[in-house]
């Protein structure tokens, strides 16, 4: 992972989870991670925990619906962004006909415009250096509808879309979408529905951990910088879905 020593990498949604998990493997394959979210209390614990370790962190107060948060993220960092991962989402799951359309919004003001606020901070910076990557955390549900999660695969199927866009578009910035099945996580925290909430908690018996998801990341991050890993779908081996 030589090509991981040394680079600034960004995460947001990192005060647990996939981000969590991110932030502290690739501090310790020698990144220096800067760790946004809005439990500030929770980044600064992993942060003392990752330097305890050697490991070069920092941290800042993100709310991704915030273009603001996300611009002053991206700019002070360690002088440079090699990779911003957009990591930071909601998953609260609900039969349309239940007609949460505030969690509605919420999803796609965090799964959709977070994403998008995470590429205007980072790719001004990554044009002016000429390099960069983005890791965009979707979905299994990117690739198809289950009910429920009409609301919340659309958001994940925009993130695919809005990621091939930017990786069409720029041959100098390497794009990678991560699509993790189910995983250790407090998404499913969020579902309020409760003919949902026991039919996910079912689903969820099988999930990986969340160390899973980052180790593909790194695997993303790591390639030769002539490569750029478009996809990866990583889901626990027994779930079929």
């Amino acid at each position: 992972m030589s090509n991981i020593e040394g680079k600034v990498v960004a995460i947001t949604g990192a005060s647990s989870g996939i981000g969590e998990a991110t932030a502290r493997h690739l501090a310790q394959l020698g990144a220096k991670v800067v760790l946004g979210a809005r439990r500030t209390d929770r980044l600064e614990t992993i942060v003392d925990e990752i330097r305890t370790k050697d490991g070069t962190a920092e941290s800042r107060a993100v709310d991704v619906t915030k273009r603001n948060d996300l611009e002053q993220f991206a700019e002070k960092t360690f002088g440079k962004v090699d990779v911003v991962v957009n990591n930071a989402g909601l998953m609260p799951l609900s039969p349309l006909e239940a007609l949460k359309v505030d969690e509605w919004d919420r999803m796609i003001d965090v799964n959709i415009k977070g994403v998008l606020y995470g590429i205007a901070a980072g790719l001004p910076i990554m044009k002016r250096q000429g390099f960069g990557q983005f890791v965009n955390i979707s979905s299994i549900a990117a690739h198809y509808v289950l009910p429920t999660g009409a609301v919340y695969c659309a958001t994940k199927h925009a993130v695919n879309a809005l990621s091939e866009g930017l990786r069409k578009e720029n041959t100098d910035i390497r794009v990678s979408i991560i699509s993790p099945g189910v995983t250790e996580s407090e998404l499913a925290e969020t579902i309020t529905d409760e003919k949902t909430k026991v039919m996910i908690e079912e689903y969820r018996q099988v999930a990986i951990p969340a160390h899973a998801i980052a180790e593909a990341i790194a695997y993303a991050i790591g390639q030769p910088d002539g490569v750029d890993v478009n996809e990866i779908i990583v889901r626990p081996t027994a779930n079929a879905g």
